[in-house]
């Protein structure tokens, strides 16, 4: 190789070092950036909230507890023949759910509003009308809680401490409006997805999956299998040594604030 073309060499080598070295240092520090971050995330939650949350308030999808405590919910929208067959499996088995009701479900079936609550279940609000939350005006919203709250008071005496929202849809003005009525915000964290008709065995494998200290389970009034199934999930819940009781007896009260997951924490 002549001078020339050496020192040419040895200047392009010199750059592609000095390129490589800033690459290395820059890909390094962008690596302990990101280190911080998740160390940071993981920090954050533990502690029931995060520093890099950007969605807001959350409704409760599960309870932070060590007791072996479980909720199992019943959104009842559509049909009621299989509802007090629900109740008796529920019974035998010595224990009680939240029904979750809309409000044209409770003018279709008065009667069986006040079995539920004279039967010791707990009644839930589920809407007036069934729609998506997020796409009403606040002033909507508190109409759809408050007409079915005063018409389930009328039947039973006392209303509604609880609400969900149809479709699982909210945002951060469904959240807050709901508090501001002096009522829980709740989803789940165990979907059944029974409305599916998915089989008994499916539905069963489904809870077991997922049911942990606090769950909330949903599950539907009318769905295809519910009878077959509810004995299955009852039976499979007192192995695990799993207590049922209604939501309101699972969520907190008073001082207590939900994370970025939807997990409710003691304060």
């Amino acid at each position: 190789m002549s001078r020339g073309l050496g020192d040419v060499y040895k200047r392009q080598m010199k750059v592609f070092y000095m390129d490589k070295k800033r690459i290395f240092i820059t890909g390094g520090i962008a690596l302990a950036i990101i280190a911080v971050i998740l160390i940071t995330s993981v920090l954050s939650r533990n502690q029931g909230t995060t520093a890099f949350a950007t969605t807001g308030v959350k409704p409760i999808y599960r309870v932070d507890t060590k007791e072996k405590k479980v909720a199992i919910s019943f959104d009842a929208a559509w049909g009621a023949d299989k509802t007090a067959g629900i109740m008796d499996i529920m019974d035998e088995h010595g224990v009680k759910g939240t029904f979750f009701l809309v409000g044209f479900w409770v003018d279709k079936y008065p009667d069986m509003v006040k079995s539920i609550a004279e039967r010791g279940f707990e009644i839930g609000n589920h809407s007036a009308n069934h729609p998506r939350m997020t796409q009403l005006s606040k002033e909507q919203m508190v109409k759809e809680l408050t007409q079915v709250n005063e018409k389930i008071k009328e039947l039973t005496g006392s209303a509604p401490t609880v609400f969900r929202p149809p479709f699982g849809d909210y945002n951060d003005l469904v959240v807050n409006t709901v508090r501001e009525q002096n009522m829980h915000c709740i989803q789940w964290d165990v979907d059944s997805l029974d409305w599916k008709d998915l089989s008994t065995q499916e539905i069963l494998n489904r809870v077991n999956k997922s049911v942990q200290n606090g769950s909330i389970l949903l599950f539907h009034n009318n769905s295809k299998y519910i009878l077959d199934a509810l004995p299955l999930v009852l039976e499979s819940l007192e192995k695990k040594g799993y207590e049922v009781v209604p939501v309101s007896e699972l969520i907190y009260s008073g001082d207590y604030t939900v994370d970025d997951q939807g997990i409710q924490h003691k304060s």
